[in-house]
């Protein structure tokens, strides 16, 4: 899904006397509409072009009656009242993602049947290099980092700090490095696939990096766990799932939510099947349920991958946008904002405003009082999250378009 961008659409002035009601007065409590020297009188006002600044609207637009006669602060009035088109841009909360890859020889050595690299790696990661190349993935960014270490030592593999370093850094998407990484790491011949699963410690060290990340670059940040077993290698004690999932608890608790993609051993008979526990931990991120996907037939594999990652993409995206400036130095008036969404090349839909939520296709503000974000209640933010083509538009309006309660 691109990461949808609000087009702001800011409706100004042309003809401020009849078209918003006023006699130099502000659009939205703004300052006056004061045209300087020379701007009142005649009525000859030069034409209003759409890139913005107030003035006249054409030929009548200044004078108080539009009729030529002199406007007694120099502001344009008059006739012809229709308010001019400004276009600026605000863009959706920014979204990163920390990507942990499981790279273990249960992806694909060939020791066991059910470890078959064609039936396990092969899809997986073809799909994972179709998300990071993808242009519907525009707009967010992205890390990855595989475990476990190629350190064959235990006490190397088996620590946070080795993994709070990714191969791939924070990177905007669509990127080739990504595919390019990919590549690098898969094994060339059995015997180079890497031993253990040092699931917490690749947690820990991840968390570690967003927050390194956060300082730097604020956002809305989320972790993507893909492994395809429980965690082993690393004692007793850190091969626990619970703590894993209170790593993801704690990362949680600083806003950053866990996304879990389990890769299942292929149906062959003596196969284990021991994915259930990584519901737990995508519960403790704040995700609810881990996305668990069949292996055995490759085409099906990659496809229920490819789904799963669109999900968490769609999810991740940010349902708030800052409220953007007014322009030509205006102040802004919460009541003239109306909302669109629209879907590829249709129509635009105006939403309704709702400040408690409780009607469908609505959206809010953070405040009413003191708004500075639109939010979308939760059926218009799933809508949104779900189309890969889905814009917004806010109008900035020259009349009261909602009414805010008190």
């Amino acid at each position: 899904m691109r990461l949808p961008t609000m087009a702001i659409v800011l409706l100004t002035v042309g003809a401020i006397g009849v078209g918003c009601g006023g006699n130099g007065t502000s659009d939205g409590g703004g300052s006056s509409q004061s045209g300087g020297p020379g701007s009142g009188g005649s009525g000859q006002g030069s034409s209003q072009s759409t890139s913005g600044d107030f003035g006249s609207g054409g030929p009548g637009a200044s004078g108080s009656s539009g009729q030529g006669g002199s406007s007694s602060n120099g502001s344009s009035s008059g006739q012809g009242g229709a308010c001019a088109t400004q276009s600026a841009s605000a863009d959706l909360q920014p979204v990163y993602l920390a990507f942990a890859f499981d790279v273990s020889g249960s992806m694909g050595m060939g020791d066991e049947p059910w470890y078959d690299k064609e039936l396990k790696w092969d899809p997986v990661v073809a799909a994972t290099k179709q998300f990071f190349s993808d242009p519907l993935s525009e707009g967010i960014n992205a890390s990855l980092r595989f475990f476990p270490s190629d350190d064959e030592d235990r006490d190397e593999k088996c620590s946070a700090e080795t993994y709070e370093t990714p191969e791939v850094p924070m990177t905007p998407l669509p990127s080739p490095r990504f595919e390019e990484a990919i590549t690098a790491v898969t094994p060339a011949t059995s015997a180079d696939w890497r031993g253990g699963t040092p699931t917490l410690f690749v947690m820990q060290g991840t968390i570690s990096y967003v927050e390194e990340q956060r300082r730097a670059t604020p956002g809305r940040y989320a972790i993507v766990l893909v492994t395809d077993g429980y965690p082993a290698g690393c004692g007793t004690e850190s091969n626990r799932i619970q703590r894993v999932s209170d790593a993801a608890a704690g990362a949680l608790e600083d806003g950053v939510p866990t996304y879990v993609i389990g890769v299942d051993n292929p149906p062959i008979e003596g196969a284990p099947h021991d994915l259930d526990n990584l519901h737990q931990i995508a519960d403790a991120g704040g995700t609810e349920r881990a996305y668990l996907i069949d292996t055995g037939n490759p085409g099906a594999t990659s496809a229920a991958f490819k789904a799963a990652i669109d999900a968490i993409r769609g999810a991740s995206v940010s349902c708030t946008v800052e409220i953007p400036p007014a322009p030509d130095g205006r102040s802004f008036d919460a009541q003239r904002v109306r909302v669109t969404y629209q879907s590829g090349g249709g129509n635009p839909t105006a939403l309704s405003y709702d400040q408690e939520c409780a009607s469908e296709n609505a959206w809010r503000y953070d405040s009413a009082a003191n708004p500075t974000e639109i939010v979308l209640c939760d059926s218009t933010c799933a809508t949104i999250q779900s189309d890969p083509e889905a814009a917004l538009g806010v109008d900035f309006t020259c009349e009261d378009v909602i009414v805010i309660p008190q």
